[in-house]
């Protein structure tokens, strides 16, 4: 027997709200908007690394939602689900935008060619909002360092250390197998660490 995966309850508390915009109350849709446009805008900063480009992202995220709210299913986290909309309109909006560089950096380039050597654990600072860090020079070069990393590392390094996506959650937003999303995080962590070094010797 197939269960109504309108009957589930949703975690987030989001359920009840989205079904009334489907149910046609679409003055409602303002009320998702308030609750979520604040972090999607913090999110956009981080992945464009401009406000204009990211009150942009902002604005086309959720003119997709609406647009397809109506696909929307239950059974799924609607956050997920927006977060993965918002992923991809980001990095359309990056690859168009003219802030972006000539050329994406290779981590590669910078990486060393035995990583087994790094203790890769979540630093400190990463579980850090980016504007609570204590030092404002500090939290200017850490945002600039998030940005020059390569697209596919900075968005898993964002979604997992910053927006608090588990491994599972990173994967589905972005369709990506688990092993993948570890591979990546594992890699911009080492990026960020050596780009940002000289801050935390005593650490």
């Amino acid at each position: 027997m197939i269960k109504n995966p309108v009957t589930r309850q949703i975690k987030d508390n989001d359920g009840e709200l989205i079904r009334a915009i489907n149910d046609g109350k679409i003055d409602k849709f303002q009320d998702l908007v308030k609750r979520y446009e604040h972090r999607l805008y913090n999110f956009g900063l981080k992945m464009c690394g401009n406000v204009q480009d990211a009150e942009d992202m902002v604005q086309d995220t959720f003119l997709n939602v609406f647009r397809y709210l109506k696909d929307f299913r239950y059974e799924t986290k609607f956050k997920n689900w927006m977060y993965r909309i918002a992923t991809s309109t980001c990095i359309k909006k990056r690859r168009k935008s003219k802030f972006a560089p000539d050329r994406e950096l290779s981590l590669e380039e910078f990486l060393p060619k035995d990583e087994s050597e790094f203790n890769t654990e979540l630093p400190f600072w990463a579980a850090q909002p980016l504007d609570k860090l204590l030092n404002a020079e500090l939290a200017g070069h850490l945002k600039n360092a998030v940005v020059d990393l390569p697209e596919k590392y900075r968005v898993v390094f964002v979604l997992r250390d910053i927006e608090g996506f588990s491994t599972v959650e990173t994967a589905e937003i972005l369709n990506l197998s688990a092993a993948n999303i570890k591979v990546r995080l594992h890699r911009a962590r080492l990026f960020l660490r050596d780009q940002l070094k000289e801050y935390f010797k005593d650490e």
